[in-house]
């Protein structure tokens, strides 16, 4: 039991290092100090929540919410697959986009209702 209390907390702050957040990101720029180009948003539809974590740079604002109807915690990201993102695959991300990404746990489906949803 205490073991157990101990990885989840230790998930958790690694979580917590991983989507480090700002208000104010700044516009990337090169070693010249010209502004980069928004990236575009990735596909992660069926994919799992880890690779959000790393394909998005790190001061990108993340919202993660479990979809499966139960309001469940995330807290060991490789346990979680996406089924909804928001913005939609190729949508530019500049800094200021909220990315929210809904989750199953690995093994379940993704609800009907969802897996069609738009945003």
């Amino acid at each position: 039991m205490r073991r157990a209390a101990f990885l989840g907390a230790g998930a958790l702050l690694a979580l917590a290092a991983v989507a480090v957040t700002s208000a104010d990101d700044a516009v990337a720029a090169d070693a010249d100090g010209v502004p980069v180009p928004a990236r575009p948003m990735p596909a992660f539809l069926g994919k799992g929540l880890w690779r959000v974590f790393t394909a998005l740079a790190p001061r990108t604002r993340l919202d993660v919410h479990d979809v499966g109807g139960r309001d469940r915690r995330v807290l060991w990201p490789p346990n979680w697959w996406v089924c909804t993102q928001y913005p939609d695959e190729g949508a530019a991300l500049d800094g200021r986009t909220t990315v929210v990404i809904g989750v199953v746990k690995r093994g379940e489906a993704c609800p009907p209702r969802v897996r069609s949803a738009r945003r």
